[in-house]
């Protein structure tokens, strides 16, 4: 069973940030980090438990070409993805979303 994706606010603004930096980087590569961050929302959303937890009740899915985390709560019926991280990061801005 495959649960809802929700993604707070903060968590949009971080993936259409990085999305933007990597288009403008090179053409068509905005786009292939969307899809692999989708890639890896949607094995979170269809396996939640599979990840770890990184802190309380967050749990985190990493991304397999770009250096970026997803970290995510689960919730009845849902995921709620509270960042899109990238590694060199301070985590304890996400830690503070949870």
């Amino acid at each position: 069973m495959t649960l809802r994706v929700v993604f707070r606010p903060a968590a949009r603004a971080e993936l259409d940030g990085a999305a933007l930096w990597y288009e403008d980087r090179r053409p068509g590569l905005g786009a292939q980090f969307i899809t692999e961050i989708d890639r890896a929302v949607d094995l979170a959303a269809r396996h939640p438990d599979r990840f770890p937890f990184k802190h309380r009740e967050i749990r985190c899915v990493q991304a397999r070409r770009f250096p970026y985390s997803i970290f995510y709560r689960v919730e009845p019926g849902q995921i709620v993805v509270l960042g899109v991280f990238h590694g060199r990061r301070d985590p304890e801005i996400w830690k503070a979303r949870g």
